[in-house]
């Protein structure tokens, strides 16, 4: 497969008007502006540089983010400059509106459903964390979401509940254009999520190529990817599916554009098999970035040029008043739980995904070590805790109980099991499986060390396993029996800890939130504490 990742908007420009040359001058063009989100996870509220709820002194000082209704505000002050302008205008969610802040686990996705409905989303796509409280808790946004909700590869005709909820394709009819809508949710959701064992997930690739087929077939000709499946696999599908058009993307918290650290260009342009180069978009997460991207298509319905950048959601923007003030009638429930101090740090630690799901990281350690700490009485010496259930950092100084929940925001239950080393063993291969997909099955651990090869092939990816004995290290013994400790969505067999399930022993799922026991802990390190790295993860 090949790429070709322009590195300016002239590079892309220019590529644009030789493409419109090439079909001829004469034709009529159209021309459609995408507003698009992705992965915003409950923040609700403004967001710091580490991507947890600001505090009052970063709100003071103006280095906040986002917020649902300063992403409001930004979507409606650019949907009325398009259209004043005489412009198309759709403006569309690529998933994981769900999980991730004190207000969904106060609220469930009535919040969700409200300030989506009240911003006037055209369509969105499901991410696999809109099935983290089940169909039950789906239920919550396809009941009340004014617009529709989409996910073409999920078959869900077995459930009472899901069938005829939910679109396999969407077309929009936009100035007499009709504009065709297919996606997709990532094939691991039954082990990331819980959708049931009654909607059953075909394959991606496949069904994407169907349902673009049908479209096209209906007599559309312009057709967009809502996706829910991460950067990479997003690349793949523009290369093999005849007849998309762009790809709007979400799931793998991607930032893309001109700015330092982003993994491609915005659009990445990809070489189709069948015909121009197909553009990829996607806008990193927590409403930090409102994307942008205008696609142009000739009069057959071919696309000619897609140009675009994300938008910075900063503090210096306005907010929608009346979304603002809703949030903070919302927030007042749960303002003395998140302002309780619980603790205090004397430098930041970091949660952050590039991090936790790649190597050892200080967020890692820490929430293992607690884990761990926890429970050392009852002779337990291994902590896992997958990567993925990390979702912020935390900054220096005083920590309060909502900062610890933006970290662990999943409710999950301490875990307590016993497993041979050789289960151990297959657990932490599980957890480098899909490495190059930073996926959140990644282990941090207490306990253990450990060494990772991303280069080597899934399955034999780890080695150099030792365990914590006493005051040194001994190598794992696969016919050994340890105890070990993780939260109850892995020991259940969560992120593909499938093992953990079928062949741990008398396992305990129902100890105390972790967030307690990582606020507990925190508060008995003093204020003291700093983050250390002490080489447990080696990657080589």
């Amino acid at each position: 497969m090949k790429f070709t990742t322009p590195i300016t908007t002239r590079t892309l420009l220019a590529s644009a008007g030789l493409l419109a040359l090439s079909v001829g001058a004469a034709q009529a063009e159209y021309v459609l502006h995408v507003l698009h989100t992705n992965d915003f996870h409950s923040r609700i509220e403004p967001i710091n540089k580490y991507d947890s709820t600001c505090d009052a002194e970063t709100l003071e000082k103006k280095e906040c983010f986002g917020g649902v209704a300063r992403l409001a505000a930004a979507i409606k002050a650019k949907r009325d400059e398009i259209k004043a302008a005489g412009g198309n205008v759709i403006v569309v969610d690529a998933g994981d509106q769900y999980q991730g802040s004190l207000f969904y686990t106060t609220y469930k996705g009535k919040d969700t459903v409200e300030f989506m409905n009240a911003i006037g989303y055209d369509a969105m796509s499901l991410g696999n964390h809109e099935f983290d409280d089940g169909p039950d808790g789906t239920m919550i946004l396809l009941d009340g979401a004014k617009m529709p909700v989409m996910s073409g590869n999920l078959d869900v005709s077995q459930s009472n509940q899901l069938n005829g909820k939910l679109k396999d394709t969407i077309t929009l009819d936009v100035d007499g254009e009709k504009i065709g809508l297919v996606s997709t949710l990532a094939m691991d959701t039954p082990e990331t999520a819980s959708p049931g064992n009654t909607v059953i997930f075909k394959d991606d690739l496949e069904s994407l190529k169907g349902d673009v087929q049908a479209l096209t077939d209906a007599g559309v000709t312009k057709i967009i990817g809502l996706t829910h499946v991460g950067y990479a696999r997003d690349q793949d599908y523009a290369a093999q599916v005849p007849g998309l058009d762009a790809i709007i993307g979400g799931h793998s918290h991607t930032l893309l554009g001109p700015m330092e650290g982003a993994a491609g260009a915005y659009p990445t342009m990809v070489k189709a098999a069948d015909g121009p180069d197909v553009p990829v978009a996607t806008a990193y997460a927590y409403g930090k970035y409102l994307g942008h991207l205008t696609l142009t298509f000739d009069d057959a319905g071919k696309l000619t040029a897609a140009t675009g950048e994300p938008i910075l959601i900063e503090q210096a923007m306005p907010e929608d008043e009346a979304i603002a003030a809703r949030v903070k009638e919302m927030a007042a429930p749960i303002e003395e739980l998140r302002n309780k101090q619980v603790a205090e740090t004397a430098a930041p630690i970091d949660g952050g995904r590039d991090s936790c799901r790649a190597k050892e990281c200080e967020m890692g350690s820490l929430v293992a070590d607690a884990m761990l700490a926890r429970v050392k009485d009852q002779g337990v010496t291994i902590a896992i805790q997958n990567g993925g259930g990390l979702r912020a950092s935390i900054d220096a100084g005083p920590v309060t109980m909502g900062e610890v929940y933006d970290v662990l925001p999943f409710q999950n239950t301490l875990s307590t099991f016993e497993a041979t080393g050789a289960t151990v063993l297959a657990a932490l291969e599980n957890g480098a499986s899909q490495y190059e997909e930073k996926a959140g099955r990644f282990a941090q651990v207490a306990g253990l060390k450990y060494s990772v090869d991303p280069k080597a092939a899934a399955g034999s990816r780890i080695s150099d396993v030792q365990v914590a004995s006493g005051d040194s290290w001994a190598a794992l013994d696969p016919a050994a029996s340890y105890k070990l400790v993780t939260n109850n969505y892995v020991r259940t067999g969560g992120d593909g800890y499938k093992m953990f399930d079928a062949e741990g022993k008398n396992a305990y799922d129902f100890g105390p939130d972790l967030a307690d026991v990582l606020a507990e802990y925190l508060a008995q390190q003093g204020p003291g504490y700093k983050p250390v790295l002490d080489g447990r993860i080696t990657v080589k």
